[in-house]
């Protein structure tokens, strides 16, 4: 058995490594698998790059930004899917939306805030930038924002509540744009190749089993996120990890173009994907 560690984060797009993890399917690939599970994505680049884990499942956008930044990191397989949404509250006509919560600058909730903003009329809206997804919600919970953007299960949560309600998701604004999805660093890639394939075929048994078992593995996912397997279960009804989403090119290459735009960064990446394992795990099937 080889040890890795994983840092993850909570979530439905996280589902697939912890299914991997406690279902067996990394053990059954000789790996002894840890979990950790970080406060917030824009910690995770440091941790990777660093050797404090092997491998991650965090945000695209924040993998692209690194290669610009130095440091080795590179997108093996999909998870989140059109990941984020835009909860509006409850009472809040959309044309009267003042305050909206967005997590810190750089990941697919801030993005999918920004791309959206200007379609919901909301220019002109205070934006209000909290250290992490977490702040964002509460944010919304407590009403101090109108409206807020997150992810699943969060989003269904609110609605399941009666705090807000959905009125946008990514894939309104780019149709097939994953969101965290499973990375690890380049040398690793090409050190231990078959480590790296190790991981991806059980990370890819874990996207098969969400997507088949939603009753267990909202289970499995509820002793990781911290809310009810109901809950979870009724997000994976609006949204589903897939292993394939880092293929869909052109949502990608428009979302770099708004980080550009944004000033997020100076140049496109092109660099920050690994196709290779996904395109040998597919042939195996």
């Amino acid at each position: 058995m080889k040890k890795i560690k994983l840092s993850l984060l909570r979530g439905v797009c996280q589902m697939p490594a912890y299914v991997a993890c406690e279902k067996g399917f990394m053990k059954d690939e000789a790996l002894d698998a840890q979990i950790e599970i970080v406060a917030t994505a824009w910690l995770v680049p440091q941790k990777l790059s660093g050797g404090d884990c092997q491998f991650a499942v965090m945000p695209w956008t924040r993998v692209a930004a690194a290669e610009l930044e130095g440091l080795p990191l590179v997108l093996l397989a999909g998870s989140g899917f059109e990941e984020a949404a835009i909860v509006l509250r409850n009472g809040i006509a959309p044309d009267a939306v003042k305050k909206v919560a967005v997590p810190l600058r750089g990941g697919i909730k801030d993005l999918t805030a920004m791309g959206l903003i200007k379609s919901l009329g909301w220019e002109k809206a205070e934006q209000l930038r909290q250290p992490s997804g977490d702040g964002a919600i509460i944010a919304l919970f407590g009403q101090g924002a109108d409206a807020a953007s997150m992810v699943e299960p969060y989003a269904t949560m609110m609605e399941e509540l009666g705090v807000g309600k959905v009125i946008r998701r990514t894939g309104d604004l780019w149709k097939n744009a994953p969101g965290c999805s499973l990375a690890t660093t380049k040398p690793l890639t090409t050190s231990d190749p078959k480590l790296v394939e190790a991981v991806v075929c059980a990370f890819a048994r874990g996207v098969k089993f969400v997507r088949e078992n939603h009753d267990e593995s909202a289970e499995i996912a509820a002793r990781y996120i911290g809310i009810s397997s109901r809950i979870i279960r009724a997000a994976l009804k609006n949204n589903q990890p897939n292993i394939d989403a880092i293929r869909n090119q052109k949502p990608m290459d428009d979302i770099l173009v708004l980080m550009k735009q944004l000033g997020y960064i100076k140049t496109i990446p092109a660099n920050y994907r690994d196709l290779s394992f996904l395109d040998k795990v597919s042939a195996m099937k």
